[in-house]
């Protein structure tokens, strides 16, 4: 699975509709025989909200605005 894009606007955030969304995508995944999952994000917006739902960093790569870096993340599907 790829995630392309995954946005909330910020009245919907903090009331677990992000991580709901994730998880329910993750498991169509699984239900579609995905075996593992990868997305990237920006460096300020969230990748520990992913890290708090079980995806590993693999990589950054610098990019702008200067100090910021896109960040590659992946998630094994096999585990659930």
């Amino acid at each position: 699975m790829f995630i392309d894009l995954f946005y909330l606007p910020p009245a919907q955030r903090g009331n677990g509709l992000g991580s709901q969304m994730l998880a329910a995508a993750e498991e169509e995944a699984r239900r579609r025989g995905c075996r593992s999952a990868v997305l990237y994000t920006i460096s300020f917006q969230a990748p520990d909200f992913y890290v708090k739902h079980g995806w590993t960093v693999f990589g950054q790569v610098p990019c702008d605005p200067p100090g910021t870096s896109r960040v590659f993340l992946s998630k094994d599907l096999s585990v659930a």
